[in-house]
């Protein structure tokens, strides 16, 4: 059943058939780009909310981004740790530099006063009205969430010692809560007023009810709770990743070194124990952490330990239901979430994938609404005029206009056909107006100057491709109305077809050892002998193979064939003799790679055998390809040689023999003699080395005793022959 199955499959799969490449369905669409469109869950590309820029920052990162009580932003950045405001006309301005390369959170009261924190060993500012002053310096090397306290408290993230700093409004701060993690890298208060808080590297969500007094919410499987939002029914949702901390301290460093600051190494180990009662991973306790002396010109800064990911999935967003259960509502193995917001009923989401922003709607339906088509996604948050991204590299502010965008863009994923292959009509299913299609092509796996321009629009369903015939293809759908979708797209092709190759040829029979340990075994003894030809050996250079078979044996013929396209192949197999002009077939049409000869079909001499290899078992007779294989010439040898011995001489007690022998069909190879049945003995030829197709050996025997021996003659030729004779000695 397997071997039927793997076979359908391969006749399935052929090149040089027409075949169709397909793009249907959520996944397939959501491995392409796009600008100003939407991908619903079931599949369908519809324009989307127009993505506009309202702020660059021209900094490497933003980190952080905050909404004041008028509607206007406040930026914090990466790099140069900047804090711009930034109106609601798109007027920008800096109003604090810190003394540290990132700020990385920052949050606006009701008030619209300003608390932003720096990084690595920075503080937390207060700006009111425009004038700046330290606020709280909690000693910790990173400075990661604010959040501010129904009472007016402001809560401090921190690592590498993972603790929360409760700060008054008079900047008076004491430790609230030490969870034990390396760093704390996310804050929010729930419906309750109850702080909750993520941690790396355990990936522990924290509800802290009390200073010093927590309950383990949730414990997942990655190593950063990377964002909390909490919903008015009591609802929390968070997101998950690996390796943000470890992104972050890394632009942190760089960032410090580039400025010529010097900071120490910092390793932490944490160890986390199960409470056996109560079945929940208590808050673990670090060991005292390590200083290292700094390096004399560069500054490294050890991440936080991180879970290994690879090959599972890399993000999760999560839901907790007020009774404490949890449900799992996305994952993904590409893409990391890096923050959440609320938008009316639903839940949205941003992504690094190309700044991609998912909306969650409450029947857990998931539509990719908008994709900024930046590489690095960092913030999102929820505003009157819509939902606002930030994004690094570099570091700007979008907002996703309500409006229905006027028009758009999506590109697919590159295809490649295998082969060089002839495009055939590209057709694609759905509501197309306001929607044409373009398509290029090349033979470089990613687009580059080499390819083809995009063709010319196509405008209906069934037009015929343009594109220059190559191995890759790539297709492009532009919307340019408010109305169109897309559900499906089919490009048929067909490929060029490959020849086969036949990469060797062996000719195997059985002939008997040219040597052994043992000689009184040897005429028993049989080993397998095989002659092989590769497709780049030189036949010419190929020295000829001796082949011998007895009676009953077989001469067998096998060889490897392969299809670069799969294709199924049928071989024939030929032979001629040397001095022959014409081949024979001996099996014809046959699907396997070997054939038995029967033992009286080839009689004495030198022979040749050649496999051709077709793929018309899986392509059209006019593209059928073919290729052979030819052997090195193969020497078929059954007749033993004829051996002589003269009438023994005996002097005393030596007896002398001379033995003649002859083999019409290969070279002799040697030459053996017993006494009375007794073990045999080797003898050299007269010259010295038995190698001709005519010897003389001359047998010595000494230390013969009185009477009557009978002396046994056995001489091999290269197929393993054996000719006897007997002399007796009186």
């Amino acid at each position: 059943m397997k071997r039927a199955l793997l076979f359908a499959c391969a006749v399935s799969c052929v090149a040089a058939t027409t075949q169709t490449w397909e793009m249907s369905g959520y996944q397939d669409f959501s491995r392409g780009r796009m600008a100003g469109l939407s991908l619903t869950r079931d599949g369908k590309l519809t324009p989307g909310p127009a993505v506009n820029t309202i702020f660059d920052s021209a900094q490497a990162d933003i980190w952080s981004v905050a909404q004041a009580p008028d509607g206007s932003f406040y930026v914090g950045t990466g790099n140069r740790g900047r804090v711009f405001h930034v109106k609601q006309s798109g007027e920008s301005e800096v109003v604090w530099t810190a003394e540290q390369p990132e700020i990385f959170t920052l949050i606006v009261d009701p008030k619209g006063i300003i608390y932003a924190a720096s990084s690595p060993d920075g503080k937390v500012v207060r700006i009111e009205n425009g004038k700046v002053s330290d606020f709280f310096s909690p000693g910790a090397r990173y400075i990661w969430a604010l959040a501010l306290a129904p009472d007016g408290a402001l809560m401090v993230a921190t690592g590498d010692e993972g603790k929360i700093f409760r700060v008054t409004p008079s900047g008076q701060g004491s430790v609230y809560y030490e969870t034990g993690q390396s760093h704390v890298t996310s804050l929010a208060f729930d419906a309750q007023g109850r702080l909750l808080a993520g941690s790396e590297p355990n990936g522990i969500l924290y509800r802290i009810t009390a200073p010093g007094k927590a309950f383990v919410l949730y414990n997942a499987k990655f190593p950063e709770i990377r964002s909390i939002l909490t919903a008015p029914d009591g609802s929390v949702y968070a997101a998950a990743l690996g390796g943000g901390v470890a992104k972050k301290v890394s632009a942190a460093s760089a960032a410090a070194v580039s400025s010529g600051s010097n900071l120490p190494v910092i390793s932490t180990t944490v160890t986390v124990t199960a409470d056996q009662q109560s079945g929940v991973t208590p808050a673990p306790k670090p060991e005292a952490p390590k200083l290292a002396a700094p390096a004399a010109q560069t500054t490294v800064v050890s991440p936080a330990s991180t879970v290994d990911t690879s090959g599972s999935d890399r993000s999760s967003l999560f839901k907790i239901w007020p009774d404490n259960t949890v449900e799992t509502l996305w994952t993904s193995k590409e893409e990391n979430v890096y923050d959440l917001a609320l938008d009316g009923s639903s839940v949205v989401f941003l992504t690094d994938a190309q700044g991609r922003i998912y909306r969650l709607e409450p029947n857990g339906k998931t539509t990719l609404m908008a994709q900024a088509g930046e590489g690095d996604a960092t913030r999102l948050l929820a505003s009157p005029r819509g939902l606002v991204a930030a994004t690094g590299n570099l570091g700007k502010l979008l907002r996703l206009d309500a409006a229905t965008n006027s028009a758009g863009w999506f590109e697919s994923p590159v295809h490649d056909a295998g082969t060089v292959a002839r495009w055939g009509r590209l057709s694609w299913r759905g509501d197309a107006r306001g929607v044409v299609l373009r398509t290029r092509s090349g033979n470089s796996a990613r687009p580059d100057t080499t390819w083809s321009d995009w063709s010319a629009p196509l405008t209906a369903t069934g037009a015929a491709v343009t594109s220059p015939n190559a191995r890759f293809i790539q297709w492009r759908a532009e919307f340019t109305g408010a109305s169109g979708g897309i559900d499906d797209v089919t490009v048929p092709f067909l490929p060029q077809n490959t020849p086969p190759a036949i990469r060797s040829i062996s000719v195997i029979g059985a002939q008997a050892p040219a040597s052994s340990a043992r000689p009184a075994q040897a005429a028993n003894t049989t080993t397998s002998y095989s002659v092989t030809v590769t497709d780049t050996a030189d036949s010419s250079g190929t020295t000829s193979q001796t082949i011998s078979r007895g009676p009953g044996q077989q001469l067998q013929v096998a060889w490897v064939g392969e299809d670069p396209d799969g294709d199924r192949l049928i071989y024939n197999l030929y032979f001629r003799g040397e001095e022959e002009t014409e081949w024979k077939l001996l099996h014809g049409n046959t699907t396997d790679n070997y054939y038995a000869l029967e033992s009286d079909v080839v009689a004495d001499g030198r022979y040749y055998f050649r496999v051709t290899a077709s793929d018309r078992l899986s392509n059209p007779a006019e593209l059928a390809r073919e290729a052979e294989i030819v052997s090195a010439p193969v020497i078929v040898d059954n007749t033993p040689p004829v051996v002589t011995a003269g009438a023994p001489r005996r002097m005393g007690t030596r007896v002398d023999i001379a033995v003649d022998a002859v083999d019409r069909g290969s070279l002799l190879r040697r030459c053996e003699y017993s006494v009375d049945a007794g073990p045999w003995f080797p003898v050299e030829s007269s010259d010295g080395v038995t190698d001709s197709a005519q010897e003389q050996f001359p047998i010595r025997i000494e230390n013969v005793s009185p009477g009557e021996h009978l002396i046994s003659i056995r001489v091999y030729d290269g197929a393993g022959n054996a000719g006897l004779a007997k002399a007796v000695v009186r």
